[in-house]
């Protein structure tokens, strides 16, 4: 196990969404899973939804499609975007979130004080579209009692790796945005690796890295560069890639991200190791044509397969209207299904009670877990 050094950054620890559920007697396996959950947000209201399956094709909603957590309650801009849920070694479960409000200023305006009155939370031509400074990192042990840590990277004092156009290192304060974070296992390392969308004042958008601690508190290493576009002749990566997605299948890494390139398309690359370097995968084609992001890759359990390996594919139709998910599928990696969008006539993926879900992912259930979760969310 590889050392590594802790960095002391400025957090906000709280237990207001109550007492961390008690660590599980008995880790579940695969073979004891038998449902889906999916978080997901939405622009109405910048709060986490969960939606169950039993089937890992038809989704309904939990308590109506309105939030399980509010934004307002957890997130320093008070709204959450681009939720990502994984299941750790441990049996826990590890919610990671952009810490982002888009319409805040907008809340404002309708009277809720506590929102900005500014666009963006600092000056929009200094640190472009969207920018944030941090993320929301939750765990569970049952998806119901949670503990939270509020992540400030521009809090952080190590180097960034980047230079200015005259050579001068740029420091963390000017983090132009650190969005759409994903949880993955490092098993060499012994630890969780959390891989997020960021970029310095208005610079390109790029991939890093940081190990956190296992109760998902502290970080455990400076975060580093993981993934870039190619560099063009100044140095500078020649677009922006966002929103990576990280699944270790047998002896391989497969990281779907979001290229830039020509417009928003989901590109996929592979690795022997998690912190790379990645080979491209010219091969891969999920059949969508108008511009998409946010891709999700998780397992469809055996119970669902007849034991065949199959794995879906998940991304965000931001360029359809109304908004929607597409969905492929593959049993090697090498071809993949457009198996087409929630509530296509054609399409398996099917939706009970919402729409307009936006920046999901899946993580395993057991059935019971499953049901324990909707009778909660039916009392309430």
């Amino acid at each position: 196990m590889r050392k590594r050094t802790t960095l002391f950054l400025a957090i906000l620890m709280t237990a207001s969404l109550g007492l961390h559920a008690q660590k599980k007697s008995k880790v579940p396996t695969e073979a004891d899973m038998g449902a889906y959950v999916m978080v997901y947000h939405k622009d109405a209201d910048h709060g986490l939804h969960m939606a169950i399956s039993y089937d890992s094709y038809t989704w309904t909603s939990l308590n109506n499609d309105q939030p399980v957590i509010a934004g307002d309650t957890i997130a320093m801009q008070h709204g959450i975007r681009d939720p990502h849920i994984f299941r750790g070694p441990d049996g826990g479960f590890y919610l990671a979130m952009t810490d982002l409000h888009l319409f805040a200023s907008r809340e404002r305006y309708k009277g809720t004080s506590t929102y900005r009155s500014t666009e963006w939370e600092r000056e929009g031509s200094l640190y472009g579209w969207g920018n944030n400074k941090g993320l929301v990192m939750m765990k569970s042990f049952d998806l119901i009692h949670w503990t939270r840590t509020n992540l400030d990277f521009s809090a952080l004092t190590c180097p960034t790796g980047v230079t200015d156009v005259h050579g001068n290192p740029v420091p963390w304060s000017e983090v132009g945005c650190v969005w759409a974070p994903e949880t993955v296992y490092d098993y060499e390392a012994g630890h969780l690796l959390v891989h997020f969308t960021t970029r310095f004042k208005t610079g390109m958008n790029m991939i890093y890295s940081v190990y956190m601690n296992d109760d998902f508190t502290q970080m455990l290493s400076e975060p580093k560069l993981l993934f870039e576009a190619p560099l063009n002749g100044n140095g500078i990566p020649a677009y922006n890639v966002i929103d990576s997605d990280i699944i270790h299948v047998g002896d391989t890494y497969h990281l779907f991200y979001v290229s830039h390139e020509k417009g928003a398309t989901v590109k996929h690359a592979t690795s022997p190791r998690i912190l790379g370097p990645y080979t491209m995968d010219d091969k891969y084609d999920d059949g969508e044509k108008q511009g998409h992001e946010a891709p999700n890759c998780w397992k469809r359990l055996p119970v669902h397969t007849n034991g065949k390996d199959t794995w879906v594919v998940m991304f965000d139709n931001f360029s359809r209207h109304p908004h929607n998910f597409g969905f492929v599928e593959t049993n090697d990696f090498q071809t993949f299904r457009m198996i087409g969008y929630f509530g296509q006539e054609d399409s398996p993926m099917k939706r009970t009670n919402f729409a307009e879900q936006k920046h999901a992912a899946v993580a395993p259930l057991t059935v019971k877990e499953a049901k324990a979760l909707e009778k909660y969310w039916k009392k309430r």
